[in-house]
This record gives structure tokens, C-alpha cells and sequence, in this order.
């Protein structure tokens, strides 16, 4: 399988449960050193031979083509593909020159739809020559829940999440007849080091996201990586085209409220 985005974050979840859950996993980021030192640590961890990794731009066609290519030769197959690698900043929504938006839809929808679609073929190869045909192909996206919600800082972060949950269910229809699989992981109340990067005027930014979220916690990175493996298994081998919310609750609260809770008032 491929986990992208494997060096940080999401990414780095996902990919270490996957290979405690005994999956064989590529895994890509442009961070060389810290891919290499992720691999060496699960080697030490006894995870010997379980993962390996892939480092370049996956903004590149060239690149993704490679990813696959060495996946192949290094495990056989490709059951599974996570899309982890995506960027989160804010701007200006009133200036085309600081709201980021190509930057952010070609991470986030433009790669990632090109990496599904290069993988999805490998699959379908697969699928043609395997009988009966496969349930456990299947392709993850991760999202967030402000594909729904909107903040103008956040604008881009926005679309990009809306067109990544259209991506994953015309990815689903489309693939069903071939028996594979995609769903969407919607993270929300998380707290990451690109989160806070692109909100540094917020002190204490993870409790304050711990605040407004109903079950209490902002480092949901860990629960998220275990609904991906619930996805991927056979126990959800009827599920396709979903967008699967992990955020602790925040979706249900009201930004009113939220707002009201933070200063204090009762």
C-alpha cells in the first residue's frame, strides 16, 4: 500500500497503524531525512521490512509515476492508497495574490486526484486478472470538516476540502464496477504543527481547539489513522463514496457557542 504525506502528521499516523496492523507500506513525502528516520525507528520497533519509503514531489507527474513503479517492485500489489499529503494555510481572500488558492488546490485536490488516478489503473489491472473479483482495494482521502464550515482565512483550505469530498465519491462510482472502494476521512478539532503554522496569532491554539471540541481532545491525528484502517478492511467491504467525519464532536457545535464559551460570558 501507499500512505503519501507519510513524513508528518496524518500521514505519519496512518502509515505506522497500518504497519502495526501488519500491512507491507510505502511511505512518500518530499522529507527524505525525516522518512528515513520514521522507517528506522519502526525497524527498531520490530516492524522489520514493513515499510519503506518514497521521497519527492507528488506535484510532479514524473514522481508519482516513480511512486508506483517502486511500490510495485517493492511489495507486488497495491491494495490501498492514502492521499495524506495536504497543506493548510490561510489568506487573504480578497487578494489573489495572498489567498493561496492554486497553491492549495494543487496539493490537495490536483495532486491527490492524479495519484488516485495512476493507482486506480494499477488496480483495475489487478482486478481484471484476480477471481472472484477483489473487495479489499480500495482508495482513502482525508479532508476536513470545513468543507462545510467556512472561516474567510480559510478559504482555499475550504474548496479544496469540498472538491476533495466530490473527488472521493465520482472516485467511487466510477471504480465500484471494479470492485474498489473510496471513502474520505473529515478531520476536524485536530491540532498539527501545519495548523499552527498557519495560525500564529492564536495563543495556545490546541487548547483552544480542545475547548470546542465536545469529546475534549485536539490530537485526534491517532483516531483518525485508526478509522483509515477500519476503511481499508473487510469490515467496511460495503462502504464507498463516504466522507467519514473524525472531530470529536466539533462539527455539532454551534460557532456562536463556541465563541460565547472561549470569552467566558454565561
Amino acid at each position: 500500500m501507499v500512505v503519501t504525506g507519510a513524513a508528518n502528521g496524518i500521514g505519519l499516523s496512518t502509515a505506522r497503524r497500518f504497519v502495526q496492523a501488519g500491512a507491507s507500506v510505502m511511505m512518500a513525502d518530499i522529507d527524505e531525512d525525516k522518512l528515513e528516520r520514521e522507517v528506522e525507528t519502526l525497524e527498531s520497533e520490530g516492524y522489520d521490512g514493513q515499510a519503506q519509503f518514497f521521497h519527492g514531489d507528488l506535484r510532479e507527474k514524473l514522481t508519482r509515476t516513480n511512486l508506483v513503479a517502486a511500490t510495485v517492485d517493492a511489495f507486488e500489489d497495491i491494495h490501498v492508497l492514502v492521499n495524506a499529503a495536504w497543506l493548510i494555510a490561510s489568506g487573504d481572500p480578497l487578494n489573489p495574490k495572498e489567498d493561496q488558492f492554486d497553491e492549495i488546490m494543487q496539493q490537495n485536490v490536483t495532486a491527490n486526484l492524479r495519484m488516485s488516478q495512476i493507482v486506480a489503473k494499477r488496480m483495475i489491472e489487478y482486478a481484471e486478472e484476480e477471481t472472484p473479483s477483489p473487495s479489499d482495494r480500495c482508495i482513502l482521502n482525508i479532508s476536513s470538516i470545513y468543507a462545510q464550515r467556512s472561516m474567510p482565512e480559510f478559504m482555499s483550505f475550504s474548496v479544496a476540502s469540498a472538491a476533495v469530498n466530490q473527488l472521493t465519491r465520482c472516485m467511487a462510482t466510477t471504480l465500484a464496477k471494479h470492485g474498489i472502494r473510496a471513502n474520505c476521512v473529515a478531520l476536524g478539532g485536530v491540532f498539527g504543527d501545519s495548523l499552527g503554522i498557519a495560525m500564529p496569532e492564536v495563543d495556545d491554539l490546541k487548547d483552544a481547539i480542545r475547548d470546542v471540541t465536545p469529546l475534549g481532545q485536539a490530537d485526534g491525528y491517532r483516531d483518525a489513522a485508526h478509522t483509515a484502517v477500519f476503511l481499508a478492511s473487510p469490515g467496511s467491504r460495503f462502504t464507498t463514496g463516504q466522507i467519514l467525519t473524525v472531530d470529536g464532536g466539533r462539527e455539532l457545535i454551534d460557532p456562536l457557542d463556541a465563541a460565547v464559551e472561549l470569552s467566558g460570558d454565561q
